[in-house]
């Protein structure tokens, strides 16, 4: 139970981050994409957040003989850049070039009750859906 609350609050916080850094507007996510017109740098402050975080915390982390609220740590197994994982990363550049959603702000756009951003979700879900059967 408590697990479940933790990731609750952790969902959140992380919902609020995006919101409040609007990552959930995909103008933002497009303007960024947009070098060669009005170039947005907001998306490249939100990254650099995260990456100035994770980096010095990741490795230390994993020292820990497990997470504090697990039995143990859960990596990718895989290391090997195969024709899924390209094909799953064009697809997914695509759709958030053209969309300006990935999962994380396109979960927490939710709250904003635009039919956009459910039809975005329900496709994407569809989407995870589909590829899941096929590769498994």
């Amino acid at each position: 139970m408590l697990r479940i609350f933790s990731s609750l609050v952790v969902g959140v916080i992380f919902g609020i981050g995006l919101t409040v850094s609007e990552m959930i507007n995909p103008a933002r996510v497009i303007g960024f994409l947009d070098i060669t017109g009005r170039w947005d740098p907001t998306l490249a402050f939100v990254m650099a957040g995260a990456l100035a975080v994770t980096l010095p915390l990741f490795r230390f982390i994993l020292r820990w003989p497990r997470p504090v609220l697990d039995r143990q740590f859960y990596l990718a197994a895989k290391s090997e850049i195969d024709r899924p994982l390209i094909i799953g990363a064009a697809i997914f550049g695509i759709g958030w070039g053209l969309a300006g959603f990935c999962p994380g702000p396109a979960f927490a756009g939710l709250a904003s009750a635009n039919p956009g951003v459910f039809l975005f979700v329900a496709a994407m879900i569809a989407g995870q859906w589909l590829c899941a059967k096929t590769y498994g």
